[in-house]
């Protein structure tokens, strides 16, 4: 999702994990609000289709690295992964079934992240088992 995003100066802040805050994602979804309440989404580089959609899983996914990061900080925080995931086009009702993955091939990267044994990535986002940048 992050490549819909063509305002750079906002895709480097996001990208910047080592100074990534949870206000640094606030301000860029108040900034978001404020652009598309004055109709000013493509000028400044927001994703011209399913823009709140796309917005959306870009804070989603850096806020997963900013807890990630927390909880990195703490001795209680290495016993927990936080990630994220997309299932991919599944067949569901809101979709009317015009999916192309069932929901048990939907499903299948939440379990193996439920189940990743010690040691597994954290601050990560997965589709289909496999890392993405986000």
């Amino acid at each position: 999702m992050l490549e819909r995003i063509k305002n750079a100066t906002l895709v480097q802040q996001l990208c910047d994990i080592g100074n990534l805050s949870e206000e640094k994602i606030d301000s860029s979804v108040q900034q978001f609000l404020e652009d598309s309440n004055s109709g000013n989404l493509a000028p400044r580089g927001w994703p011209k289709n399913l823009s709140a959609y796309c917005v959306s899983k870009v804070a989603l996914n850096a806020y997963t690295r900013v807890l990630a990061k927390e909880l990195a900080n703490h001795p209680e925080g290495q016993n927990f992964y936080v990630n994220s995931m997309a299932p991919g086009y599944v067949k569901t009702d809101m979709n009317r079934n015009s999916g192309i993955l069932t929901p048990e091939q939907g499903a299948d990267t939440v379990v193996w992240l439920a189940l990743l044994p010690p040691g597994g990535p954290t601050g990560q986002f997965f589709y289909q088992r496999k890392y993405l940048a986000f």
